[in-house]
């Protein structure tokens, strides 16, 4: 167990910024919005607050509760807030920080030498936006207690019974004047939690859901920490290395964490994070590991006499295929934007750098087999990518062009401002050309493909590219691909798969989702991809006509009539004539589109993995677990 020394950490650390009006006025402004990834953002400031005793060193354990009557407990076992009067402010430090923006302990220094979360606010902001908040304290062998309506105090702190345990526990009930919802998802705080158990060694994090009959629960602990990380994210992959490489340096004012494992994919997936935020649009850090690796493979190629001293890698080469994970911590981050998502800190890219050149180089050196082996795949995907160059130049729009110049079997809509159009990828020739009598022309463009595109999972960019379907979407779409993607000239706000109800049907969707997914990836991120709900079935009783989008609806119809009425089970498109089309699926009006979204890109990826990848051992045994999930299977 962790030496829960009260340390420094007192009242005297608690300094006031600003008073909590305005967080209730616009929430958006502190927790980014008011929908369910604002509601779980709640969760997460608790959390931090507790990580933060953790890098402190005083915190191992972790405990988030989803309550029978849908409130949320975390508990954790640090010193607990200070809970002396605040001799400048008059209340109890316990109240300050619930009640005032911008009070804690990490502010000055005094508290907290690394630390996440939103620099303070955190707790204030969870009680402003809670109908009400508990908090109990854990400290000096007494029991701590004060209750808040709406971010306003019940009561003064006041002791209520004895302990010999530490820490905190905040009870939260989300305000329903605020948020869209105040349900929370069990899976989305799963994945914050397991990541945050990733990145903090040792650190136990579990999750408890008693809201069903049967509760849900969690617990992880990684003492490998991000070495663990990438050996799960790699799982169902064919490996270079056995065992991730792995390394660390600290000092007292920071910490510099990597691991890195190549797999056989054609894909890179580089995830950095700052005091256990995810750096989403990279930073100082990770432009300092990419720097070094890049050196670092090149002066192992030189070295084993694989390269010519003129010949060089490129950052793009010697990363195919790789899986890394770049942490550090530090005092003082400075992160670009409101969002925290890209690190400003100038010196985190000379130390990450010397860290992997030095470590990196160190294995290398030691390996050299294994440094062979990875110079030579990497020289493999030079070759690929010069291939690759000229195929994409081939199929790279120039600006905006006419519409004569794109695809023959595009049918394109005359609206030419991009956020009013919508484009429709429909399965074969025949659904194709009932679509396009079906559309609104004005704003629906539709182009039919020809039979099942390529699987991306198992192609490198060149033959991605020769890909006679592929290289109509990329032509139509207009935004380009890969590293030349520029949503600026993306021509369609909305991309819209639609398929045949049947498995064939759903295999060309998993497939051109694997292709967004691989190589058009913030298609996804920005919500531009949607997947089209056609009827199963209609239902004709005379002249009457009710068309249902799953046997649920089946099952409801059946019994609200009772009667004989006739049943027609669609299969494909093309049983539709145009107008049920347009009804149906295609009239803004009436249609239901589902967005495909990416809450998970380590499990989106995985899961690519998993159902497109050279395993076929594990979709089948993936099939196997769920099986029982699939009511009916048409075949």
């Amino acid at each position: 167990m962790t030496d829960k020394v009260q340390g420094e950490y007192g009242e005297e650390q608690i300094q006031v910024l600003e008073g909590l009006e305005p967080v209730r006025k616009r929430p958006g402004m502190y927790i980014g919005s008011t929908d369910e990834r604002g509601l779980h953002h709640l969760v997460q400031e608790i959390v931090d607050n507790s990580i933060d005793e953790a890098l402190a060193g005083y915190c191992d354990t972790i405990r988030v509760r989803i309550n029978k009557d849908g409130s949320c407990t975390v508990t954790d076992n640090g010193r607990g807030i200070p809970t002396g009067i605040h001799q400048k402010e008059g209340v109890s430090s316990v109240e300050l920080v619930l009640t005032k923006l911008h009070a804690g302990g990490k502010f000055g220094g005094g508290g907290y030498k690394i630390s996440g979360g939103l620099h303070g606010v955190g707790l204030s902001v969870v009680n402003a936006l809670s109908e009400w908040l508990e908090v109990e304290v854990f400290q000096n062998g007494h029991v701590y207690k004060q209750i808040y309506n709406r971010g306003v105090p019940q009561r003064a702190l006041a002791i209520v019974g004895d302990t010999d345990k530490t820490g905190t526990q905040v009870t939260f009930f989300p305000d329903s004047e605020i948020f869209e919802t105040i349900s929370f998802h069990y899976d989305t705080l799963k994945v914050r939690l397991r990541e945050l158990a990733y990145l903090n060694k040792g650190l136990t994090i579990s999750l408890e859901d008693l809201r069903e009959e049967k509760p849900r629960c969690d617990e992880f602990r990684y003492d490998g920490g991000i070495l663990h990380f990438v050996e799960d994210i790699n799982k169902n992959k064919e490996v270079l290395f056995a065992q991730p490489v792995y390394f660390e340096e600290k000092q007292e004012e920071y910490s510099v964490e990597v691991a890195i494992q190549y797999n056989d994919g054609y894909n890179e997936l580089i995830l950095s994070y700052a005091n256990n935020i995810h750096t989403e649009e990279g930073g100082t850090h990770l432009d300092g590991f990419k720097a070094a690796l890049t050196k670092v493979v090149n002066d192992a190629g030189h070295k084993l006499n694989i390269l010519k001293e003129s010949d060089k890698l490129s950052g793009e080469d010697v990363r195919e295929g790789i899986t890394a994970i770049v942490s550090v911590k530090l005092t003082e981050p400075q992160f670009e934007g409101q969002t925290k998502t890209k690190l400003g800190n100038s010196f985190m890219r000379s130390l990450v750098q010397k860290a992997t050149v030095e470590h990196l180089g160190t294995y290398l050196e030691e390996n050299p087999s294994q440094a062979r082996e990875l110079v030579l795949r990497c020289i493999t995907a030079q070759k690929a990518r010069d291939a690759a160059r000229n195929a994409r130049e081939l199929t790279r729009r120039k600006g905006i062009l006419e519409s004569t110049t794109l695809p023959g079997k595009l049918a394109d809509c005359s609206e030419r401002r991009a956020e009013l159009c919508e484009i429709y990828l429909v399965e074969g020739d025949s659904a194709g050309g009932t679509a396009k009598q079906g559309r609104d022309r004005r704003f629906q463009a539709i182009l039919p493909l020809r039979g099942k595109i390529l699987n991306v999972e198992k192609a490198r960019l060149n033959r991605v590219l020769e890909n006679e379907e592929i290289k109509s979407m990329i032509t139509a779409f207009g935004c380009g691909i890969h590293d030349d993607f520029d949503e600026s000239k993306l021509r369609y706000d909305r991309i819209i798969c639609m398929t045949d109800a049947d498995v064939d049907g759903s295999h060309i969707r998993i497939l051109l989702l694997t292709f967004f997914f691989r190589f058009m990836r913030p298609l996804i991120e920005k919500g531009h991809v949607y997947v089209a709900q056609p009827p199963l079935y209609k239902a004709t009783r005379g002249k009457e006509e009710k068309y249902m989008y799953s046997d649920e609806e089946l099952d409801a119809y059946r019994a609200a009539n009772p009667g004989k009425f006739d049943l027609q089970r669609y299969k494909g498109l093309g049983e539709m004539n145009s107008t049920q089309l347009w009804e149906t699926t295609m009239n803004p009006a009436t249609r239901t589109l589902l967005r495909v979204n990416m809450k998970d890109a380590v499990e989106a990826d995985e899961m690519f993995s998993l159902l497109m990848g050279e395993k076929p051992e594990l979709r089948r045994q993936f099939i196997e677990q769920n099986a029982k999930l699939v009511a009916e299977l048409d075949v």
